[in-house]
């Protein structure tokens, strides 16, 4: 195992069982970090744990429901008793919807909201000590949509929005205390959470997703939180596509919302 910048940090990340976040702790664990792995899913959290230790990680596993306070208050406090501290908190947690606004059921934005944006909020809240006190790092996964519009998934933009506006908030009380907060803005990625996104009911959608441009690859991401961690990067947009958005919907925003709804207007028709 290599060794590098975050040896024996420790380095906790949300939905650590699959996908953008296991991308993450294992690359995090080549430098050497202890990773504290939360996810709901016991089986696949134990695989993904075994993994990492197969491969010399000093990890912990912790099942937790991001979407309960207690669930977060609990685990991140056993994390602290385990290694005595945390560096960096990866909230990356997260599901998504798609349907018509009109559609949409209420439970379905609350849903989507207490993972996306209260799940951050439990584990940011029941770890801020502990970051303060060793002056260390809060990188949320957000998303292009937390910064601009996207057509056909209201819930989900309202909930990164929501994220990034309490995250470059919560940015501005700490910087005075040496902690950060790099907000993290991926495109289209591969990954199983499109094929667990809601639909209108709050059942899982059978509308087939659209997108634009090439998909990244979780390691993709994980490389590119890893480079803007050793720097402390405010903001990262991730993506051809998702710096051409990010760009033009603050150039000119009225042509961005008309170009991404025609782009992507296949949401709002029958599958």
């Amino acid at each position: 195992m290599l060794k590098g910048p975050f040896k024996d940090k420790v380095v906790v990340v949300t939905g650590a069982a699959s996908g953008i976040g296991l991308a993450i702790c294992r690359r995090f664990s080549l430098d050497g970090a202890k990773i504290g792995m939360l996810d709901m899913d016991a089986q696949a959290l134990d695989r993904a744990g075994s993994e990492l230790a197969g491969r010399g990680a000093d990890c912990l596993c912790v099942r937790c429901d991001v979407s309960l306070e207690e669930a977060c208050t609990t685990a991140i406090r056993q994390i602290i008793d385990q290694y005595g501290g945390i560096d960096v908190l990866v909230n990356n947690a997260g599901i998504t919807q798609r349907g018509a606004f009109v559609d949409t059921e209420i439970s379905v934005f609350e849903k989507v909201m207490a993972v996306n944006f209260f799940g951050s909020l439990y584990c940011t809240k029941a770890a801020i000590q502990s970051l303060i006190k060793r002056k260390g790092l809060i990188i949320v996964n957000e998303s292009v949509a937390g910064l601009a519009p996207l057509l056909g998934r209201t819930g989900y933009s309202a909930s990164k929005h929501a994220l990034n506006g309490l995250f470059t908030s919560l940015r501005t009380e700490i910087r005075k205390t040496g902690t950060h907060v790099m907000i993290v803005c991926p495109g289209f990625v591969e990954t199983h959470l499109q094929a667990r996104a809601l639909g209108c009911n709050g059942g899982i959608t059978s509308h087939p997703q659209s997108r634009v441009g090439r998909q990244a690859t979780p390691e993709d991401v994980a490389e590119a939180i890893y480079a803007g961690a050793l720097k402390r990067k405010h903001l990262l947009v991730l993506t051809a596509v998702g710096k051409i958005s990010y760009w033009i919907s603050r150039i000119s925003p009225v042509f961005y919302e008309r170009m991404m709804a025609r782009k992507l207007r296949s949401e709002l028709e029958a599958p």
